[in-house]
């Protein structure tokens, strides 16, 4: 027997085994356990245990964490840290109405040099489109908008009651749905503190935390399968042989479950009051008093809202957004190939559109439901063509992350008297984000915005 072969073998293993546990641990609800296994695993890769993957060209700016919800359970710190092994461009986190894991993330990111963002989603309500649905599906005037390039979860005094209330109207929303479905499943009844809320690291319980306590809800109130599946059939008015083949899979009973109930025409749904929405001037205003960028958030061109893509991004940009999101994979997938066309060509034409006006594009696959890609598929005949302009979004708001802890980031006062026009600053922080990672935040310290261009250029890039 080779004994140093078999040594050899028990060694790897036990190594895989170590790697496996700390990276289970990232994903803990307790932040120092997190924070230990990072340290391991960040110590394990420096000293060779570990090999990842260098940086190449895949990217994704659009990862909900389990702060708002992720439909894999990672936390920030597993998602900077996947990105790191798996050799992304840069990472940036997005969390519904939330900035709870924006510190976690930066400093994971910071700690593994990865190029990194943040930022937060909400409904908005838009005064001039009030009588069109625009990318919130059956709700005209509302939309779902989004800020990027927060460098911290603190905000200034001014825009802390803003903040507060955003994540108060998300809960008590939530919390209705709740109630309303409650009546209508009765017995599968859950308890918003005891069943939901113990589901968050952070008590922001979205729907998809609710149809998770409901599916757990009904296996302890019905055991018996064949129960189970006549109750969901008549409640979710579907089929009992439909119900029968998804009864034991959480994903796809779970969207059901959220379709019928929570979607309109459901019993949990509630046709939204625009006062209970922060309308899209406001919200602009605190994404900016926090140092960050108002982002367009598009769905898929084909409501009322977004068929004009040109007049959709001219009314943003009025109202202070200074880049657009796009999910790409919904917008390009499909198997049926003149659904694919005619989903491509719209994808297309908001692209085209956003770089006339010369906006930044982030994209990313948002994760916040199970089945979701990592990772968009970017060789792909529909994405290949622009992979130059995500990676320049990408760029740009990391060289935003950076530069704003000097306050000159992409929409500073800096930024304003250094640059002529819109192109000439996407270029400069293109190039900074390119040839920088958050290595370079101890050279941005001794920078400041009195400062020229040329000079802060000079200074992080020597």
């Amino acid at each position: 027997m080779d004994w140093k072969k078999t040594i050899r073998m028990v060694l790897i293993m036990q190594s895989k085994n170590r790697i496996a546990e700390f990276e289970s641990k990232l994903n803990s609800f307790n932040l120092k356990e997190r924070e230990t296994a990072l340290n391991a695993l960040r110590g394990m890769l420096n000293a060779g245990e570990i090999e990842a993957s260098p940086a190449g060209r895949d990217l994704n700016l659009h990862c909900h964490t389990f702060y708002s919800y992720n439909g894999y359970g990672y936390s920030p710190s597993f998602i900077a840290w996947w990105a790191k092994t798996m050799g992304l461009f840069a990472a940036a986190t997005v969390d519904f109405d939330v900035l709870d894991g924006v510190d976690e993330f930066l400093k994971a990111s910071w700690s593994l040099n990865l190029r990194s963002a943040a930022g937060i989603e909400t409904r908005v309500f838009i005064p001039e489109l009030s009588d069109k649905e625009i990318n919130s599906p059956g709700e005209p005037g509302i939309a779902y908008h989004m800020g990027m390039g927060f460098i911290c979860s603190a905000v200034p005094k001014k825009s802390s009651e803003f903040l507060k209330n955003m994540k108060s109207s998300a809960s008590d929303r939530t919390r209705d749905i709740v109630s309303r479905v409650n009546t209508y499943l009765n017995p599968v009844a859950v308890d918003f503190e005891t069943d939901v809320i113990p589901l968050t690291p952070a008590g922001n319980a979205t729907e998809r935390h609710v149809c998770s306590s409901y599916y757990a809800k009904a296996e302890k109130v019905f055991p018996d399968v064949s129960k189970r599946t006549v109750f969901w059939s008549e409640k979710l008015q579907t089929p009992s042989d439909k119900i029968s083949k998804i009864i034991n899979d959480p994903v796809q009973l779970q969207n059901l479950i959220r379709s019928k109930t929570m979607k309109m025409g459901g019993a949990g749904y509630v046709k939204p009051d625009p006062k209970s929405f922060p309308e899209l001037s406001a919200m602009n205003k605190f994404i900016r008093e926090c140092g960050a960028i108002p982002v367009i958030a598009w769905l898929n061109g084909e409501s009322a809202g977004e068929k004009n893509p040109e007049e959709l991004i001219e009314l943003h940009m009025k109202a202070g957004a200074a880049a657009v999101n796009i999910i790409p994979d919904r917008n390009w997938n499909f198997p049926d190939p003149d659904v694919r066309k005619k989903k491509i060509a719209e994808l297309h034409k908001f692209i085209e559109a956003s770089k006339k006006y010369n906006l930044p594009i982030f994209v990313g696959t948002e994760m916040n439901a199970p089945g979701q890609c990592l990772v968009d598929n970017f060789k792909s005949e529909a994405l290949a063509p622009y992979l130059d302009d995500f990676i320049e979004g990408a760029e740009i708001i990391s060289a935003h992350t950076l530069l704003q802890h000097a306050g000159m980031g992409y929409l500073s006062e800096w930024a304003s008297s250094n640059f002529v026009t819109c192109r000439d600053k996407n270029t400069y922080f293109s190039e900074i984000g390119r040839l920088c990672t958050p290595s370079a935040l101890d050279k941005v310290a001794f920078c400041g915005p009195e400062m020229s261009k040329e000079i802060v250029k000079q200074h992080i890039l020597n």
